[in-house]
Formats: C-alpha cells, sequence, structure tokens
C-alpha cells in the first residue's frame, strides 16, 4: 500500500512492550471478591465525579457533563447568567401561600394566594421573554444550529436556579453585554 504525501504518522509502530511500558505502572490485582470488586467501581465512579465537579467549578469545558459543553451552551449559560431572573423567587413564593394557611383570616389566604398567582404569571412572562432572546441569539450566532428547543429549555431551567447554586458557576455578571 501506498501512502499520499501527508498522511501517514511519520513513524514505525512501535513495538508491543515499548507501547506497553508507556501506559503507567503495574496493573492491579483482580478482585477476589464481588464485594472488592463493587467497592472498586464506586471508587472509580466517584473519582471520576469528583474530577466532572472540578472541571465544571473551574470553568473546564472538557470536564464538563456532556449537557454543559459546548459553544452553544455557553452562549446560553451566558445570556442567563447576564440579567436577573423573578423565576428565583417561585420557590420561596410558594412558602406565602402555606404560611397565609397558619392564620384564621380569609382575607390574608385570598390575598397570599393572589400575590403568589401574581409572582408566578411575572416569572412565566420573564420565562417568555428570557426563551425568545435566547432564541433569537442562537439564530443569529448559530444559524446552522438546528436543536433550538434544548438549548432554550437548558437556559429556561437555569433562570429558575439561585445564582450562587448554578452549575456550572455563572462566568458574566449580571447587566454584562453579552
Amino acid at each position: 500500500m501506498s501512502e499520499t504525501p501527508g498522511s501517514g504518522k511519520g513513524r514505525p509502530t512501535p513495538k508491543r512492550r515499548d507501547a506497553q511500558r508507556r501506559h503507567g505502572g503495574p496493573v492491579a490485582p483482580p478482585p477476589a471478591t464481588r464485594k472488592e470488586a463493587a467497592r472498586r467501581i464506586r471508587a472509580q465512579g466517584a473519582e471520576k465525579r469528583k474530577a466532572v465537579r472540578a472541571g465544571t467549578k473551574a470553568g473546564d469545558e472538557t470536564a464538563m457533563m456532556a449537557r454543559d459543553r459546548g459553544p452553544v451552551r455557553r452562549l446560553v449559560r451566558d445570556l442567563v447568567d447576564s440579567r436577573r431572573h423573578l423565576g428565583v423567587v417561585l420557590l420561596p413564593a410558594t412558602f406565602v401561600p402555606v404560611l397565609s394557611g397558619l392564620s384564621s383570616s380569609q382575607a390574608v389566604r385570598q390575598a397570599a394566594i393572589s400575590v403568589w398567582l401574581l409572582g408566578v404569571a411575572v416569572a412565566v412572562a420573564d420565562m417568555v421573554v428570557t426563551g425568545s432572546l435566547i432564541r433569537r441569539r442562537l439564530r443569529r450566532g448559530f444559524p446552522a444550529e438546528t436543536k433550538m428547543r434544548g438549548h432554550v429549555v437548558y437556559g429556561l431551567i437555569r433562570t429558575a436556579q439561585f445564582r450562587r447554586l448554578r452549575v456550572p458557576p455563572p462566568q458574566v455578571r449580571p447587566g454584562a453585554e453579552v
């Protein structure tokens, strides 16, 4: 077989013993029991999750989970993180009607439910605006991207999370131009 110019690796194939020597230290002995095998698998999984968590926290794209990787997801995260959202108040706002149930006054309960429903309506409106902003910016920045719905849902779920608890952590400040 003749190689075309520019193809090939430019060096001979290494001997097996040389290739195996580069793979690292000695191979661990096989597990003696099923329990030990399960323990090893759990330890390997924990180590892998720890590395993903550390890489995600540092903002390293190669260590992030697959759902968070790529320039499109980075843009979605930056768009969401550059604004303040009302979706974060939905969870704490659910305590308003619950706590008002402790009151014996019917007027207090109705007012609390009305305030909560107004908050839900405003948060949904904010999510609609954010979703359209994400869709518009993705169409402009990534015209070949066809899977719009998944990116929009990713961004909307992020709007409902407290800023400090978002994973991966925000890289832009609120009010920043993206």
